[in-house]
């Protein structure tokens, strides 16, 4: 059986399961395989719901991450959950009644309107958050501070019609979010957490499944770096970021570049011609890739979600880990003004790292 996208529709779990989980990103499905195995869980009682995005890059990591988990014994459930106006409707109906028996349920984005219109269903007594990069810090810092829940890219100002509408979602979503005399709430996290989380059971994410399944790799003798969606998001004016990237690229040697899965192919090519740097596309998160190798014997990076996971993927390697900040005269006129201290956040907090300075852009 096919979705009407093509791709190959694994058959739906009909087992009961403790845990239920909610992925979105493939950094996501990473991060749910190390909380379970940090806690010695066993990956046959988690089920694994796919709410598939619609770019093909993330649809194409997220089926290779489907695999590695299957491997590991959880059960996968791929949702085309985007496939035309009705899908919403028909996913949030057909996984209400596992959604009700769940003992246990998985997020990892708690900024997702899917995911928090999932969680008005929600019954289990324990829910826990995973990684899903650096918004993991916003997060954690909007729920210690009674804030609403709103990425740290979008500027501020009234809500729109949208948000309007969905704020009862948003609302129930944050109190399920709060632990409580029946829930139980935990942050399985490789990103710093400098807030006070009343309740919150806080557990740090090392990598630790990562570790133990692949590598140590093969080093290569040149550097490798890492790219952003920033440019896409809005954040970074492109041409400010391409000049900093080539500078990065003479200054240590850099030879490929892995383009995050958001990235453009204008982007990418104009990248490839003006700094002659291998493009590459990976098949799977990063951290997976760099402990497989080959990988560079330095990585350098913009402010990201991997200046904190590469240390830890990459413990007990000779590969050391870079970072270079971002200047404010690299903002986009749209960015929100939230951005520059945030990155500045990401980017300092990082720990076993080499931070670089601002490259001139000119």
């Amino acid at each position: 059986m096919t979705t009407r996208s093509g791709a190959p529709r694994p058959p739906r779990a009909s087992r009961s399961t403790g845990t239920l989980a909610f992925v979105e990103s493939p950094v996501q499905l990473l991060n749910v395989l190390e909380w379970a195995h940090t806690a010695t869980y066993d990956m046959s009682d988690v089920t694994v719901v796919v709410l598939s995005p619609v770019d093909p890059m993330s649809r194409g990591q997220l089926r290779r991450m489907a695999e590695l988990a299957r491997d590991e014994g959880c059960a996968v459930r791929w949702e085309d959950a985007r496939d035309g106006a009705g899908a919403p409707l028909r996913t949030v109906g057909g996984l209400a009644g596992a959604l009700r028996r769940a003992e246990r349920v998985v997020i990892g984005d708690p900024f997702s309107r899917y995911v928090q219109l999932l969680l008005t269903l929600v019954r289990a007594p324990s829910l826990v958050v995973v990684d899903d990069g650096t918004a993991t810090m916003e997060f954690a810092g909007q729920l210690a501070r009674g804030e609403r829940l709103v990425r740290w890219h979008r500027r501020g100002g009234r809500p729109g019609a949208r948000e309007l509408l969905l704020a009862p979602v948003t609302t129930s979503a944050r109190r399920r979010l709060a632990p409580s005399a029946r829930r139980t709430v935990e942050l399985f996290t490789a990103m710093p957490v400098t807030e006070s989380l009343p309740g919150i059971t806080v557990t740090p994410n090392d990598l630790a499944w990562t570790r133990a399944r692949f590598g140590p790799p093969r080093l290569t003798r040149t550097a490798d770096l890492v790219g952003t969606s920033l440019v896409e998001t809005g954040v970074v004016d492109l041409d400010p970021y391409l000049r900093a990237v080539r500078s990065l690229t003479r200054s240590h040697g850099a030879t490929r570049y892995f383009a995050h899965r958001r990235e453009s192919a204008d982007k990418l090519h104009r990248l490839a011609v003006d700094t002659g740097l291998e493009v590459v596309r990976p098949d799977l998160p990063l951290e997976l890739i760099a402990r497989r190798g080959p990988i560079g014997r330095t990585i350098l990076s913009f402010p990201s979600t991997v200046v904190h996971t590469l240390p830890r993927a990459l413990v007990g390697t000779d590969v050391k880990v870079a970072v270079c900040d971002i200047d404010p005269e690299w903002l986009s006129a749209n960015a929100s003004p939230r951005a520059r201290g945030f990155l500045s956040g990401v980017a300092e907090t990082a720990r076993d790292v080499r931070k670089l300075r601002v490259l001139p852009v000119t």
